[in-house]
Order: C-alpha cells, then structure tokens, then sequence
C-alpha cells in the first residue's frame, strides 16, 4: 500500500499568473535552476484542427506559476527552459501536453517523467487519473467543479486559477513520493524506453498519408476499400488543417468508411450515402466527386492489396486469452499495471510471429516474458485451487553448465481471486 504524505505546507500558496515578457523572462530564469519542472497545460481543441493553447502552469518546490499564452505572443524564454536537457519535464498522462508542444514550437521536450506511467510500477491500474493518483499518494481530494471550463475566456476567475494551478502543484508531491517509491523497489531505471519513446517525433503530428490510421474501423478494410480510405483520409486530414476545423466537421470517420466501401459515382449517388450531412454535400460535394473519380481511374497496381494487420484467427484468439491470464498474474504477483507488461495487441502479434515485442525485453521479459514464453512452449499451464488461479512453470535446472532432465524445479504463481 503506498505511503500517504501531506506536504502541503512546503507548497506555494498562490501561483503566480504571468501574462508579461518581464514575468515570464523572471519565471524562466528561476527554472533554469530547478532539477525537474512539474508541467501541464490547458487547450481547447473542440473547434479547431489544432488545439488553441491557453494556459501552461509550472511548478517546483518552491515556484508555482500559470503562463498565459494568450496574452503572450512570444514564449521563446519558457521552450528554452523545456530545451535544457539538465532539467527533468514531469508530466501526468503528458502525451496530450508534448503533442501541443510539438505543434506550437517544433520541440519534444527530454528527459520526462510520466508519473501515469510510472504508477503502472507501483501497482496502479490501467492509465489511473491525476485526480485518483493524488489521492491514493498523497491523500487529497481535488476540486472537478472546472473539468469543462472554456479556457479561453478571459478574465479567470479565482476558482479556475487555483484549479489549474492544482494540476501541478501537486505533481510536484507526486513525483517526488514514486520516484522514491521506485528507488526503494529498484525500478526507478525501469521505464526509461517508454519515457524515450514518449519524445520521438514521429509520434505527435499526422502526415496525411498515414490519417487512415486515425479512422476508427480501417482496420477492417482490405484492397480497393483501403486504398479508397487512404486517399479519402489524407484530403480530409489536408483540407482540416487548412481550414483550421476538427476532422470530423469536415467529414465523419463513418462517411469515410462508407465511401470507401461504396464509392459515390454522381452528386446524387452521394446524397443516398447514409447519414450524410448537409454541409458535406453543400462544401464538399464536387469535390469529394472528383477525387473518388480520379481514384477509380488509378491503375490497380496503385492500390493497397491488404491491410497490413493480420487478424488472429478463433484458435489464436484463445490462446491470446490464455496468454493475457498470464500476463495478468505476472502483474499481480509482481505488484505492477497490466498495461505495464504488455496490451492484448501485444500478445496478439507475439501470437502472429512478430517476436520485437516489448513484452520480450530488458524487465518485461524477466516479469512478464518468461512466463508467456513459457506457456506457448508449453512448460507452464494455469489452473485453479481453492478459487485462486495459479501459473505452474516447470523449467530445467543447471548443474555445472549442464541441463540434467532429471533435475526440474516447479514455479508456482498464485493469486487470490
């Protein structure tokens, strides 16, 4: 069970609110000197392709601020701040955070921290809330009253300032308690690949080429439908972001699909698509025509033969399941997330014959790996006792450098039901 500490009374007080070149050129050089920033931010992205930056709040143990990025048209101080490699960024959940980052100024910030992430070590279920988090670590509740508020209206008032400074003052508490939490487990070091992962560029952005992946339901789609989807996908992806408006204001994932499926040959035959919406046929309509057209005139050579993705078939399907019992005994018994392990997508390509899983390296492997190596070469099985479910592992002994067939050693995992 984690330790609950109250620090409070070591916290600042009030945020200072930084809406000027000076301020924000003071706050920045107060970081410079910090080990690690506690970092989130504040966007709306409801209206808009990309999400409208509105507040960033910082904090360290001894400076709590929230920047206005409305009222400052240069932020060039603050991303030299997040360029500097000697300072830890920690985030919760930051993936959101580094995605606007990347947009506003071309930076993924490194080293982080992810302190979602890193709960997944200390037994944490699957992605656990900030608000859940600093409760269970450091036993206080948060104020929710401002979950939906419009950022971008100006003044705040003092309930939405204290909301959004809590998102990291209490980050900071957060941080400081699993780090040393992990030292203590030595697992501090475990994540490193995951929080590396979290900086590579490749991750934040959408080139338009690769927006069919975002369509929820692509990956049912196979030959011509798909290659009618990557096409659809990428004008769609282009013309948002050169309008500036949500993907789907332009055109729905589903209208995608069925397009795809079905491809329109006249307005009329558009109109019939179902659920088409008004403003598509009014804005798009001709246009969406000429583009199917001039896909079905493509040569079949140009067109993707499969999806990439290959579906298990039924037996695999239940071997993934027997794999995921495994993983989730390994996790319980090792006291971390199962999402730390491993995903059932994983075990699904593992299943598949991709043998580069994560699950398969460095701590995964010694916590996790083992175990569903060992049940797919059939030295382990599950089974149930007195309502708990146990891995059974047989593995062969060394002696002297020598495997003795004789000489086996039985492994029981057990866990409580």
């Amino acid at each position: 069970m984690p330790t609950q500490q109250h620090f409070t009374d070591n916290l600042p007080k009030m945020a200072s609110y930084i809406d000027t070149p000076e301020a924000l050129n003071q706050l920045c050089a107060e970081l410079e000197h910090s080990d690690f920033i506690a970092l989130d931010t504040e966007f709306l992205r409801e209206k808009t392709y990309l999400p409208r930056l509105c507040l960033i709040q910082v904090a360290t143990t001894t400076t709590l601020a929230i920047i206005d990025p409305i009222a400052l048209a240069d932020l060039d101080a603050f991303w030299k701040v997040l360029r500097n490699s000697a300072i830890t960024k920690v985030f919760h959940s930051g993936r959101q955070d580094l995605e606007i980052f990347y947009e506003q100024c071309g930076l993924i910030t490194t080293p982080l921290f992810d302190t979602q992430l890193a709960a997944t070590l200390l037994g944490y279920g699957d992605q656990i809330g900030y608000g859940a988090l600093v409760e269970a670590e450091c036993g206080i509740s948060l104020d929710k009253a401002h979950t939906r508020t419009d950022w971008t209206v100006r003044p705040l008032n003092p309930g939405q300032l204290r909301y959004a400074a809590d998102d990291v003052r209490y980050l900071v508490l957060l941080y400081q308690n699993i780090r040393k939490r992990l030292e203590q487990d030595e697992r501090f070091g475990w994540l490193n690949e995951d929080f590396t992962a979290m900086t590579d560029p490749t991750g934040y952005g959408t080139l338009p080429e690769e927006a069919w992946k975002r369509v929820r339901g692509a990956q049912n789609l196979q030959g011509r439908p798909l290659s009618f989807l990557q096409h659809l996908a990428s004008w769609r992806e282009q013309k948002a972001r050169s309008e500036d408006l949500p993907r789907r204001w332009i055109i729905s994932d589903e209208i995608l699909l069925d397009l795809a499926r079905h491809p329109p040959r006249d307005l009329e035959h558009l109109r019939r698509i179902p659920n088409m919406e008004a403003n598509v046929l009014r804005h798009y309509g001709h246009e969406l025509i000429m583009l199917l057209r001039a896909i079905t005139e493509m040569p079949a050579s140009l067109f993707t033969a499969a999806n990439s993705r290959q579906m298990p078939t039924p037996e695999q399907d239940a071997l993934v399941d027997c794999l995921l019992a495994v993983v989730r005994v390994q996790a319980i018994t090792h006291g971390v997330g199962l999402a730390a392990l491993a995903s059932r997508r994983d075990l699904e390509a593992l299943v598949l014959g991709e043998l580069d899983s994560p699950l398969l390296h460095g701590w995964r492997r010694a916590l996790g790996g083992e175990a569903v190596l060992d049940m797919l070469q059939g030295r382990a099985h599950l089974t149930v006792v007195d309502g708990r479910v146990l891995l059974r592992r047989q593995n062969l002994l060394k002696n002297e450098g020598k495997s003795s067939p004789t000489a086996k050693r039985v492994s029981v995992t057990q866990v409580a039901t």
